[in-house]
């Protein structure tokens, strides 16, 4: 069973997703959308996908409730700063980031938060130096945003995934 279905909650998820973004439960969807979630699984097992640890749960919540908030934060900042209503005080520029962090799961979810968060962008990670370039709309003071990173992400994501 595990060489037909190799990843079964990938293959769920997947099926689940195409028939919702298809609204229909027909047959035809649903056999489309098995066939895809197969062939999904079965492509995952050739890419040697490496094994992650996802430990401490209530961490993750903590950590998805911190994103959130600074997601909303930020929306409402650069809103202020592209719709003039507040003077621009800083200039746009890069911050580099000295990491700790060497999961390659925890880096990922590094990366989406800190692009998900408006204003900000991952622009590149060296792993010889295990150091990150951030772009910042707004980059007021350096020093904050190496803090922002490190305590308020980098250490979460370290708990959770290493």
């Amino acid at each position: 069973m595990r060489r037909l279905l190799p990843y079964p909650l990938l293959a769920a998820a997947l099926l689940v997703m195409w028939l919702l973004l298809n609204q229909t439960v027909s047959p035809g969807a649903a056999l489309v959308g098995l066939a895809l979630a197969l062939a999904a699984g079965w492509v995952t097992v050739l890419l040697d996908v490496p094994r992650g640890r996802f430990r401490r749960p209530r961490a993750a919540l903590r950590l998805a409730w911190v994103v959130m908030v600074e997601i909303v934060r930020s929306n409402n900042a650069v809103a202020r700063i592209i719709l003039g209503r507040q003077a621009r005080q800083g200039t746009s520029g890069f911050v580099l980031i000295p990491l700790d962090m060497r999961a390659p799961y925890g880096l990922a979810t590094l990366a989406c938060i800190l692009t998900a968060t408006p204003g900000t962008v991952w622009v590149e990670y060296d792993s010889a130096r295990s150091t990150m370039l951030l772009h910042v709309l707004d980059l007021i003071d350096e020093q904050q945003w190496l803090h922002i990173v490190k305590d308020r992400y980098e250490q979460p994501l370290m708990e959770i995934f290493e």
